[in-house]
């Protein structure tokens, strides 16, 4: 889904660049720093094709650009969870391996002591 709408993304972005370099100035500089005195859209309205066009193209970019916002999040929320289970599984094997290294040694407490579930993994599997 996130490749989908990148790509999506992309395309988009290209497209609106397209439309927008197409589009005829209304002015020239004095335009850019108020010295005509137009509106925005000149005095026919947004009512042009290309002007149809970038309305639509500057949606889709919004719309792409808050889908791969919320994405990435939920993306990153995951892979954090991802982590801290393997962190915890990581932990729970040396714990278990130090068990069963001070067993081997002789070197057990009472509190060393293998519970139920680690009886299962320390027995090793031998040939008969």
């Amino acid at each position: 889904m996130y490749v989908f709408v990148a790509i999506l993304h992309v395309l988009v972005s290209v497209i609106l660049i397209l439309v927008v370099l197409l589009q005829s100035g209304k002015g020239g500089m004095g335009a850019a720093f108020g010295g005509a005195s137009q509106t925005v859209f000149g005095a026919r309205g947004a009512g042009s094709l290309l002007g149809k066009l970038t309305a639509i193209s500057a949606a889709l970019f919004m719309t792409t650009s808050l889908t791969l916002a919320f994405l990435s999040t939920a993306r990153d929320k995951s892979l954090k969870e991802a982590a801290a289970r393997l962190e915890e599984r990581a932990k729970a094997r040396t714990v278990k391996a130090t068990k069963r290294t001070k067993a081997a040694a002789g070197e057990m407490t009472a509190e060393d002591a293998p519970t139920a579930e680690d009886a299962g993994a320390a027995a090793p599997v031998r040939d008969q």
